[in-house]
């Protein structure tokens, strides 16, 4: 009786199961990435000589933002807070920093007084320097409709 001999050994890599397990990682990422927002949609006042802020997008960074219609949210940690509680939670937060900064993200519908509001409480929470984040635009066009509008600019 004879043996069989082996067949030869296969010298072709398969990728069809790596090209399955990335494109389960990739749908995975697609589906993830929108819950990751780390910040209120607001649509910025425009204006077209912005002083450049690197620090205000740094993760640690302590922002309060204001929606239009006037909700007030604190980050890093993204908490709705009322603007009467501002001025205790974000002295908490700076206690132990080098900078003092806060930066306002106000949507430039916003109500002037709700802006003033919360700038009023920063400074009771011993808030020595304010910065409004903006949008810069290099279309006047646009600046100038919104503007004939009524909207946010400078």
């Amino acid at each position: 009786m004879e043996l069989k001999k082996a067949p030869p050994p296969v010298s072709e890599i398969n990728v069809t199961p790596m090209v399955d397990v990335m494109l389960v990682v990739l749908i995975i990422f697609m589906v993830i990435t929108p819950l990751l927002s780390k910040s209120i949609p607001v649509d910025k006042a425009l204006t077209r000589n912005p002083v450049v802020m690197a620090d205000a997008d740094k993760e640690d960074a302590v922002i309060v933002a204001i929606t239009r219609d006037g909700q007030t949210f604190l980050s890093p940690g993204l908490q709705k807070i009322d603007s009467s509680n501002l001025a205790p939670a974000v002295k908490d937060l700076l206690q132990n920093r080098a900078s003092k900064m806060v930066y306002i993200n106000a949507d430039a519908r916003a109500k002037y007084s709700v802006v003033e509001d919360v700038v009023d409480n920063l400074r009771a929470g011993s808030v020595d320097e304010v910065g409004l984040l903006t949008e810069q635009t290099l279309d006047n066009a646009r600046l100038d409709r919104v503007m004939k509008k009524g909207g946010g600019g400078l």
